[in-house]
């Protein structure tokens, strides 16, 4: 009996877990760049031989027996979203659809091939520099400028160029445009501004390599070689006067919500047919 009651507890943290994912997505709705998380759980028997290193559960006669599940991590979601023009000549946004040969990617980014093996879409970010002078990326391009001329984003910290430097700008950016590649063009010039800075745009093989560091900000924890700089011939474009909208489809965030509140209200149903059997099994069964 004890075994269901913790099997439903598990489950009504999990939902509970899910809930706040959800409402996090919700609560970012118009957040520029902003990219959706997606909970995952797992069956806790089975996780725990997993991290272990044992072979997956056997199954019995009538499948799988478990003790519940549990939220084992949020799963980011690198889909493009939607542009919208906002004629601010600082804001930036990315369109990226880099291909993988041989794959053909999913709505979730995802290429699952004939013997099981995934592959995930490449994704392109924009470079900036960390208070602590470390490389972090973000597809977040209201960017704006420091008194001294130099490119921040929204919470700050510089953007930096091709050459590893924060790019750095003289002079007003009414009078500059910024080429599809992300070259940095004087309008009045015709021609690229001193020292043709350009955007360092950064290409990651697997955006599941992304660790979610707040304002937009992700950090890599992958292989080195698994990201790169954009080349020539990448199809990814830079779009001036424009930014990227969260990817978060709001209807659906809806359903799961109320999918989640409902499961919660179940499990809680069967905790509290729980505790009733347990009382009459301790007060009335214990007279006789």
């Amino acid at each position: 009996m004890l075994r269901g009651l913790y099997t439903a507890a598990s489950g009504m943290m999990a939902q509970q877990r899910r809930h706040d994912t959800v409402t996090n997505n919700i609560a970012n709705l118009n957040t520029p760049g902003y990219k959706a998380m997606n909970a995952m759980t797992r069956a806790f028997p089975e996780m725990l031989i997993s991290a272990m290193g044992g072979e997956n559960v056997k199954k019995g006669p009538i499948g799988k027996l478990t003790t519940g599940v549990f939220a084992e991590e949020n799963r980011l979601s690198f889909v493009q979203g939607d542009l919208f023009e906002t004629y601010r000549p600082q804001d930036l946004a990315l369109v990226s659809d880099i291909r993988v040969n041989g794959a053909v990617f999913d709505d979730s980014g995802k290429y699952v091939d004939p013997n099981g093996n995934v592959t995930y879409q490449p994704q392109a970010f924009f470079t900036v520099q960390s208070p602590d002078g470390e490389r972090q990326y973000t597809r977040d391009g209201s960017f704006k400028t420091a008194q001294d001329g130099t490119l921040l984003t929204a919470d700050g910290v510089p953007v930096l160029g091709a050459n590893g430097q924060p790019i750095v700008i003289n002079g007003s950016w009414e009078d500059i445009a910024v080429t599809s590649d992300g070259i940095l063009y004087s309008r009045a010039l015709n021609a690229p501004l001193p020292g043709s800075p350009r955007l360092m745009l950064t290409v990651v093989n697997n955006p599941n390599d992304l660790t979610r560091q707040g304002n937009g900000r992700f950090r890599y924890e992958g292989d080195p070689a698994g990201i790169r700089q954009l080349a020539a011939g990448d199809p990814v474009q830079v779009r001036q006067g424009f930014l990227e909208r969260s990817n978060v489809d709001s209807a659906q965030s809806m359903v799961d919500i109320m999918s989640a509140l409902r499961a919660y209200e179940a499990n809680q149903k069967v905790i509290q047919f729980y505790d009733s059997s347990l009382q009459k099994a301790v007060n009335e069964v214990g007279r006789v």
